[in-house]
């Protein structure tokens, strides 16, 4: 039996109330020419089960797995290694099937385990304190955003040229709807970055300074200069981190003044999974915690003395009245979060160094390699683990022919920036651990071919 809970009466007291005509006007925001107006074409009506299932897996066969071919794919996404007891451990049905825990008698390891994940992310942030996590990267960044304007009580942000352009839309998107101003960029191919643009932008209407570490070309800035700055208007710093592992060798943003620190957690713990899901991190300093969005588990103790875990803040719009949260942001990405916790319990402190070390070893071998190749260069040499090449032609049709060799060769600027013909020779190499000298080679190889 089917479940219809409405009734057209219903229907339109509900659009009479909002002041719609119909249904249609709910859909203003999406354009015309991503609206349906009919079944999606060359997709047959109906076909069998076996026929569907025969058919689905024809097409997953032509995906290319990244463990299968020299993989130098990053800007945001990165292959690591996870151990096999992090799968083990996210399975057991205890976090599996736990959704967010209201009651904490029954959802004390879930509770213990995200005021674990809290401590790790403020102490890799370098921060006071951090949220049990958000969607991902790219939202965390948005909320830092509108957190400052918060706190500021101003609504234009300064973002980057080098903040990953695919969190620049998100920022955009979302600013239709605040108003915020923001001032941005693309990023020019050099190697000394944007930050005396940044320092000359700020002002006594800034909210924020918005800075990727390392950058979306892997270049390292110091944020000092840019704290400062931005405390002397009386605005915020926010430090956006989508390679979480180049903190085990590079120095926190929070130790740099940043006053909130947001990135991705997928590096640690979560598989590339065709994009997602993946975990938002998010911390801040003290004193700004009861604007931070999302919400945070404590550690208490029960009636008979006990130490016990519960959630201590939750300023989301399913805790309190919709005007005064801090966030409509209504998951954590629990089970990611918890893959992050049992990856870095795993690595502890030394281990994370060691695989960051690593991983900065791995790609210094490749851009010494690839340095020597005619008709490129090296942008950057202050990189962890991901830099740039420049090459004197277009890298979109040299990435082809290379991924057509079975060589993921790394991301064309092009491709994330297609209106900025400037970019186009640009390409975006990420050398992690699971990189072999092989790999190297055969990514070093395939380009003196091509480029010769």
């Amino acid at each position: 039996m089917r479940y219809l809970p409405l009734t057209n009466d219903d229907r339109q007291s509900m659009l009479a109330t909002i002041g719609a005509e119909s249904v249609d006007e709910l859909f203003v925001d999406v354009p015309k020419e991503a609206q349906l107006t009919g079944p999606i074409h060359d997709l047959p009506m109906h076909a069998g089960e076996m026929a569907v299932e025969a058919h689905m897996k024809a097409l997953a066969k032509k995906n290319q797995a990244a463990g299968d071919v020299p993989f130098f794919l990053g800007a945001g996404a990165y292959r690591h290694h996870v151990p096999a007891s992090v799968d083990h451990i996210i399975q057991r049905g205890e976090f599996l099937t736990a959704y967010t825990p209201y009651q904490p008698e029954i959802a004390q390891g879930t509770l213990q385990t995200l005021f674990e994940f809290q401590t790790q992310v403020a102490r890799l942030f370098g921060v006071d304190v951090a949220n049990a996590s958000m969607y991902d990267g790219s939202t965390a960044c948005w909320e830092a955003i509108v957190m400052a304007r918060r706190i500021t009580k101003r609504g234009k942000a300064v973002l980057s040229s080098g903040l990953h352009p695919h969190y620049v839309s998100v920022a955009k998107t979302m600013a239709r709807f605040t108003k915020d101003q923001l001032i941005y960029s693309a990023p020019v191919l050099d190697a000394a970055g944007d930050s005396a643009d940044l320092l000359d932008q700020i002002d006594d209407d800034t909210s924020c300074v918005v800075v990727q570490y390392p950058d979306i070309l892997g270049r390292i800035a110091d944020l000092s200069q840019i704290a400062e700055k931005a405390h002397q208007h009386k605005a915020l710093l926010v430090a956006v981190v989508t390679e979480p592992v180049a903190l085990g060798a590079i120095k926190s943003p929070g130790e740099m003044g940043a006053d909130i620190v947001v990135g991705e957690g997928q590096s640690l713990g979560v598989g590339l999974q065709f994009g997602g899901p993946y975990v938002g991190l998010f911390g801040c300093k003290q004193k700004y915690v009861r604007q931070m969005p999302g919400r945070l588990c404590g550690e208490t103790v029960d009636a008979e003395g006990k130490r016990g875990f519960v959630l201590t803040l939750s300023t989301r719009e399913q805790h309190i009245r919709r005007e005064k949260a801090t966030s409509n942001i209504c998951t954590n990405s629990g089970l990611c979060a918890l893959a992050f916790t049992a990856h870095m319990t795993l690595l502890g402190e030394k281990g994370l160094r060691e695989l960051a070390l690593l991983n900065h070893k791995k790609a210094i071998v490749a851009a010494d390699r690839l340095s020597k190749i005619p008709g490129l260069k090296i942008l950057n040499d202050n990189f962890f683990n991901e830099f740039t090449l420049v090459l004197d032609d277009d890298s979109r049709p040299i990435v082809r022919k290379l991924a057509d060799q079975g060589i993921l060769a790394g991301v064309s600027l092009g491709r994330i920036y297609p209106e900025e013909s400037s970019l186009a020779h640009g390409l975006v190499v990420a050398v992690t651990e699971t990189v072999s000298d092989a790999d190297i080679e055969a990514l070093a190889s395939a380009l003196e071919g091509e480029l010769a």
